[in-house]
Order: C-alpha cells, then sequence, then structure tokens
C-alpha cells in the first residue's frame, strides 16, 4: 500500500520501519496534514496522522479523497480531531490504536506499540479486513459503528 505518514518526529522513524517490515511504500514527512501539505497524498491509498494534526477538517478530507485517499490512519486513540461526517460521505475509512494495545505501556515502548499498530491497522486494510477494536467509522459521533471485518 502507498502511504504518507504526516507529522513524523525523529523518534517515530525507526519504529515504523521495523513495523512496516518493507511491507508498505511509505513517505515519511514532518509536516502536518492540512490544506497546504495535502498535496503529498497524492498518489496514496493512506494517511498516517497523529491527533496533534488537528486540521483534518471538511476541506482537507475532501481533498484527500478529491487525490484518491481512501484510509485515514492515526497513531493515537484519539479520531476527534478528523472530520468524520466528511470521511463517511467521502467513503474513507479511519482506524486508530486500540486503548487495549496501550495498557500497561512504558512511555518508552510507546512509539514502538503506536507503530505496531497502525501498521497492523495498514495491513488489515490490504486484505480487506480490520482487527477487533479498529475504529473504521461510518459516521459521526452520534451514529458510530465500530464494525469487526
Amino acid at each position: 500500500m502507498r502511504v504518507v505518514a504526516y507529522s513524523i518526529k525523529s523518534f517515530e522513524k525507526e519504529p515504523l520501519a521495523l513495523a512496516n517490515n518493507k511491507k508498505h511504500e511509505i513517505t515519511l514527512i514532518s509536516n502536518a496534514l492540512g490544506p497546504e501539505t495535502a498535496a503529498y497524498a497524492q498518489g496514496k491509498e493512506a494517511v498516517i496522522v497523529y491527533n496533534a494534526d488537528d486540521n483534518l477538517s471538511a476541506p482537507v478530507v475532501n481533498r484527500l479523497a478529491d487525490l484518491g485517499v481512501k484510509y485515514i490512519a492515526t497513531r493515537s486513540t484519539d479520531i476527534s480531531h478528523i472530520d468524520r461526517d466528511t470521511a463517511a460521505f467521502r467513503k474513507l475509512k479511519i482506524a486508530n490504536v486500540s486503548v487495549d494495545a496501550l495498557r500497561g505501556v512504558a512511555e518508552n515502548d510507546l512509539p514502538t506499540v503506536l507503530a505496531a499498530e497502525t501498521i497492523l491497522n495498514l495491513d488489515n486494510w490490504q486484505h480487506h479486513r480490520c482487527k477487533d477494536g479498529c475504529a473504521c467509522t461510518k459516521s459521526s459521533d452520534a451514529d458510530l459503528d465500530f464494525p469487526k471485518h
């Protein structure tokens, strides 16, 4: 799967590379996703974001969909920064890191676990399934549905 990962910090590069194990073609950039940087997703099937990328508004989500993006994976448990109504309307799937995956994880191990969970979401999408706990959403907060594919 061709992917661009936004807001990547230097300490996240190695864990992502190790978790990925050359399965996906991932472009790592330090810029946050926003109106000015959405173009980096041209030709990609998925984007990886962090909850600090707080500008996943309707225009940004629409731009991603127009560029051919089908999936938004966040390297956090939080998806509140993503306009889920627009994503659902444009048929983009969203996945986060499950809260269960982070239980008992030491702070210094956090980048490794976040990377592994994020890559697992990409793997599952590539194989047309989601893991238990995946937050593939279909609609807004009022109508969230977390299906197990």
